[in-house]
């Protein structure tokens, strides 16, 4: 179970690296535009938000990503507070847009779904 919590934690860091990406690095590109909804016009006044908001995302890949080789290299308790820190505010962030935003059910359950999925993995996987 702790090797699958692994894998999800892993990929949910990986999607927070992509959404990284577009918030900071994209976002007034027509394909991210498209992805989030936004005009030209409103990408181009919320850049700077958009900006900083993906630092916040990279970060909890990054935390997510240093415990999930930290369990990897058998620091066993290290690495789950990093990975469960990490996943958990992804998951609790994705918990907020679905409660603030219900028109963005679909964004919130992919930003949420492996996160979710890896906390629960590896809270039974740590409670065998």
């Amino acid at each position: 179970m702790i090797t699958a919590g692994l894998v999800f934690a892993a990929l949910a860091a990986l999607l927070h690296v992509y959404i990284f990406t577009m918030e900071s690095l994209t976002w007034t590109s027509p394909r991210t535009r498209a992805t989030f909804g936004t005009t030209a016009e409103e990408a181009e006044t919320t850049k700077l938000l958009a900006f900083n908001q993906g630092f916040y995302n990279l970060f909890l890949a990054v935390v997510s990503g240093i415990g999930v080789a930290a369990v990897v290299l058998k620091h066993n308790a290290v690495g789950a507070a990093l990975v469960f820190a990490g996943v958990g505010s992804m998951a609790a962030a994705a918990l907020v847009l679905l409660l603030s935003s219900p028109d963005k059910a679909r964004a919130a359950l992919t930003q949420g779904t492996f996160p979710l999925i890896a906390i629960v993995l590896l809270v039974l996987g740590l409670a065998e």
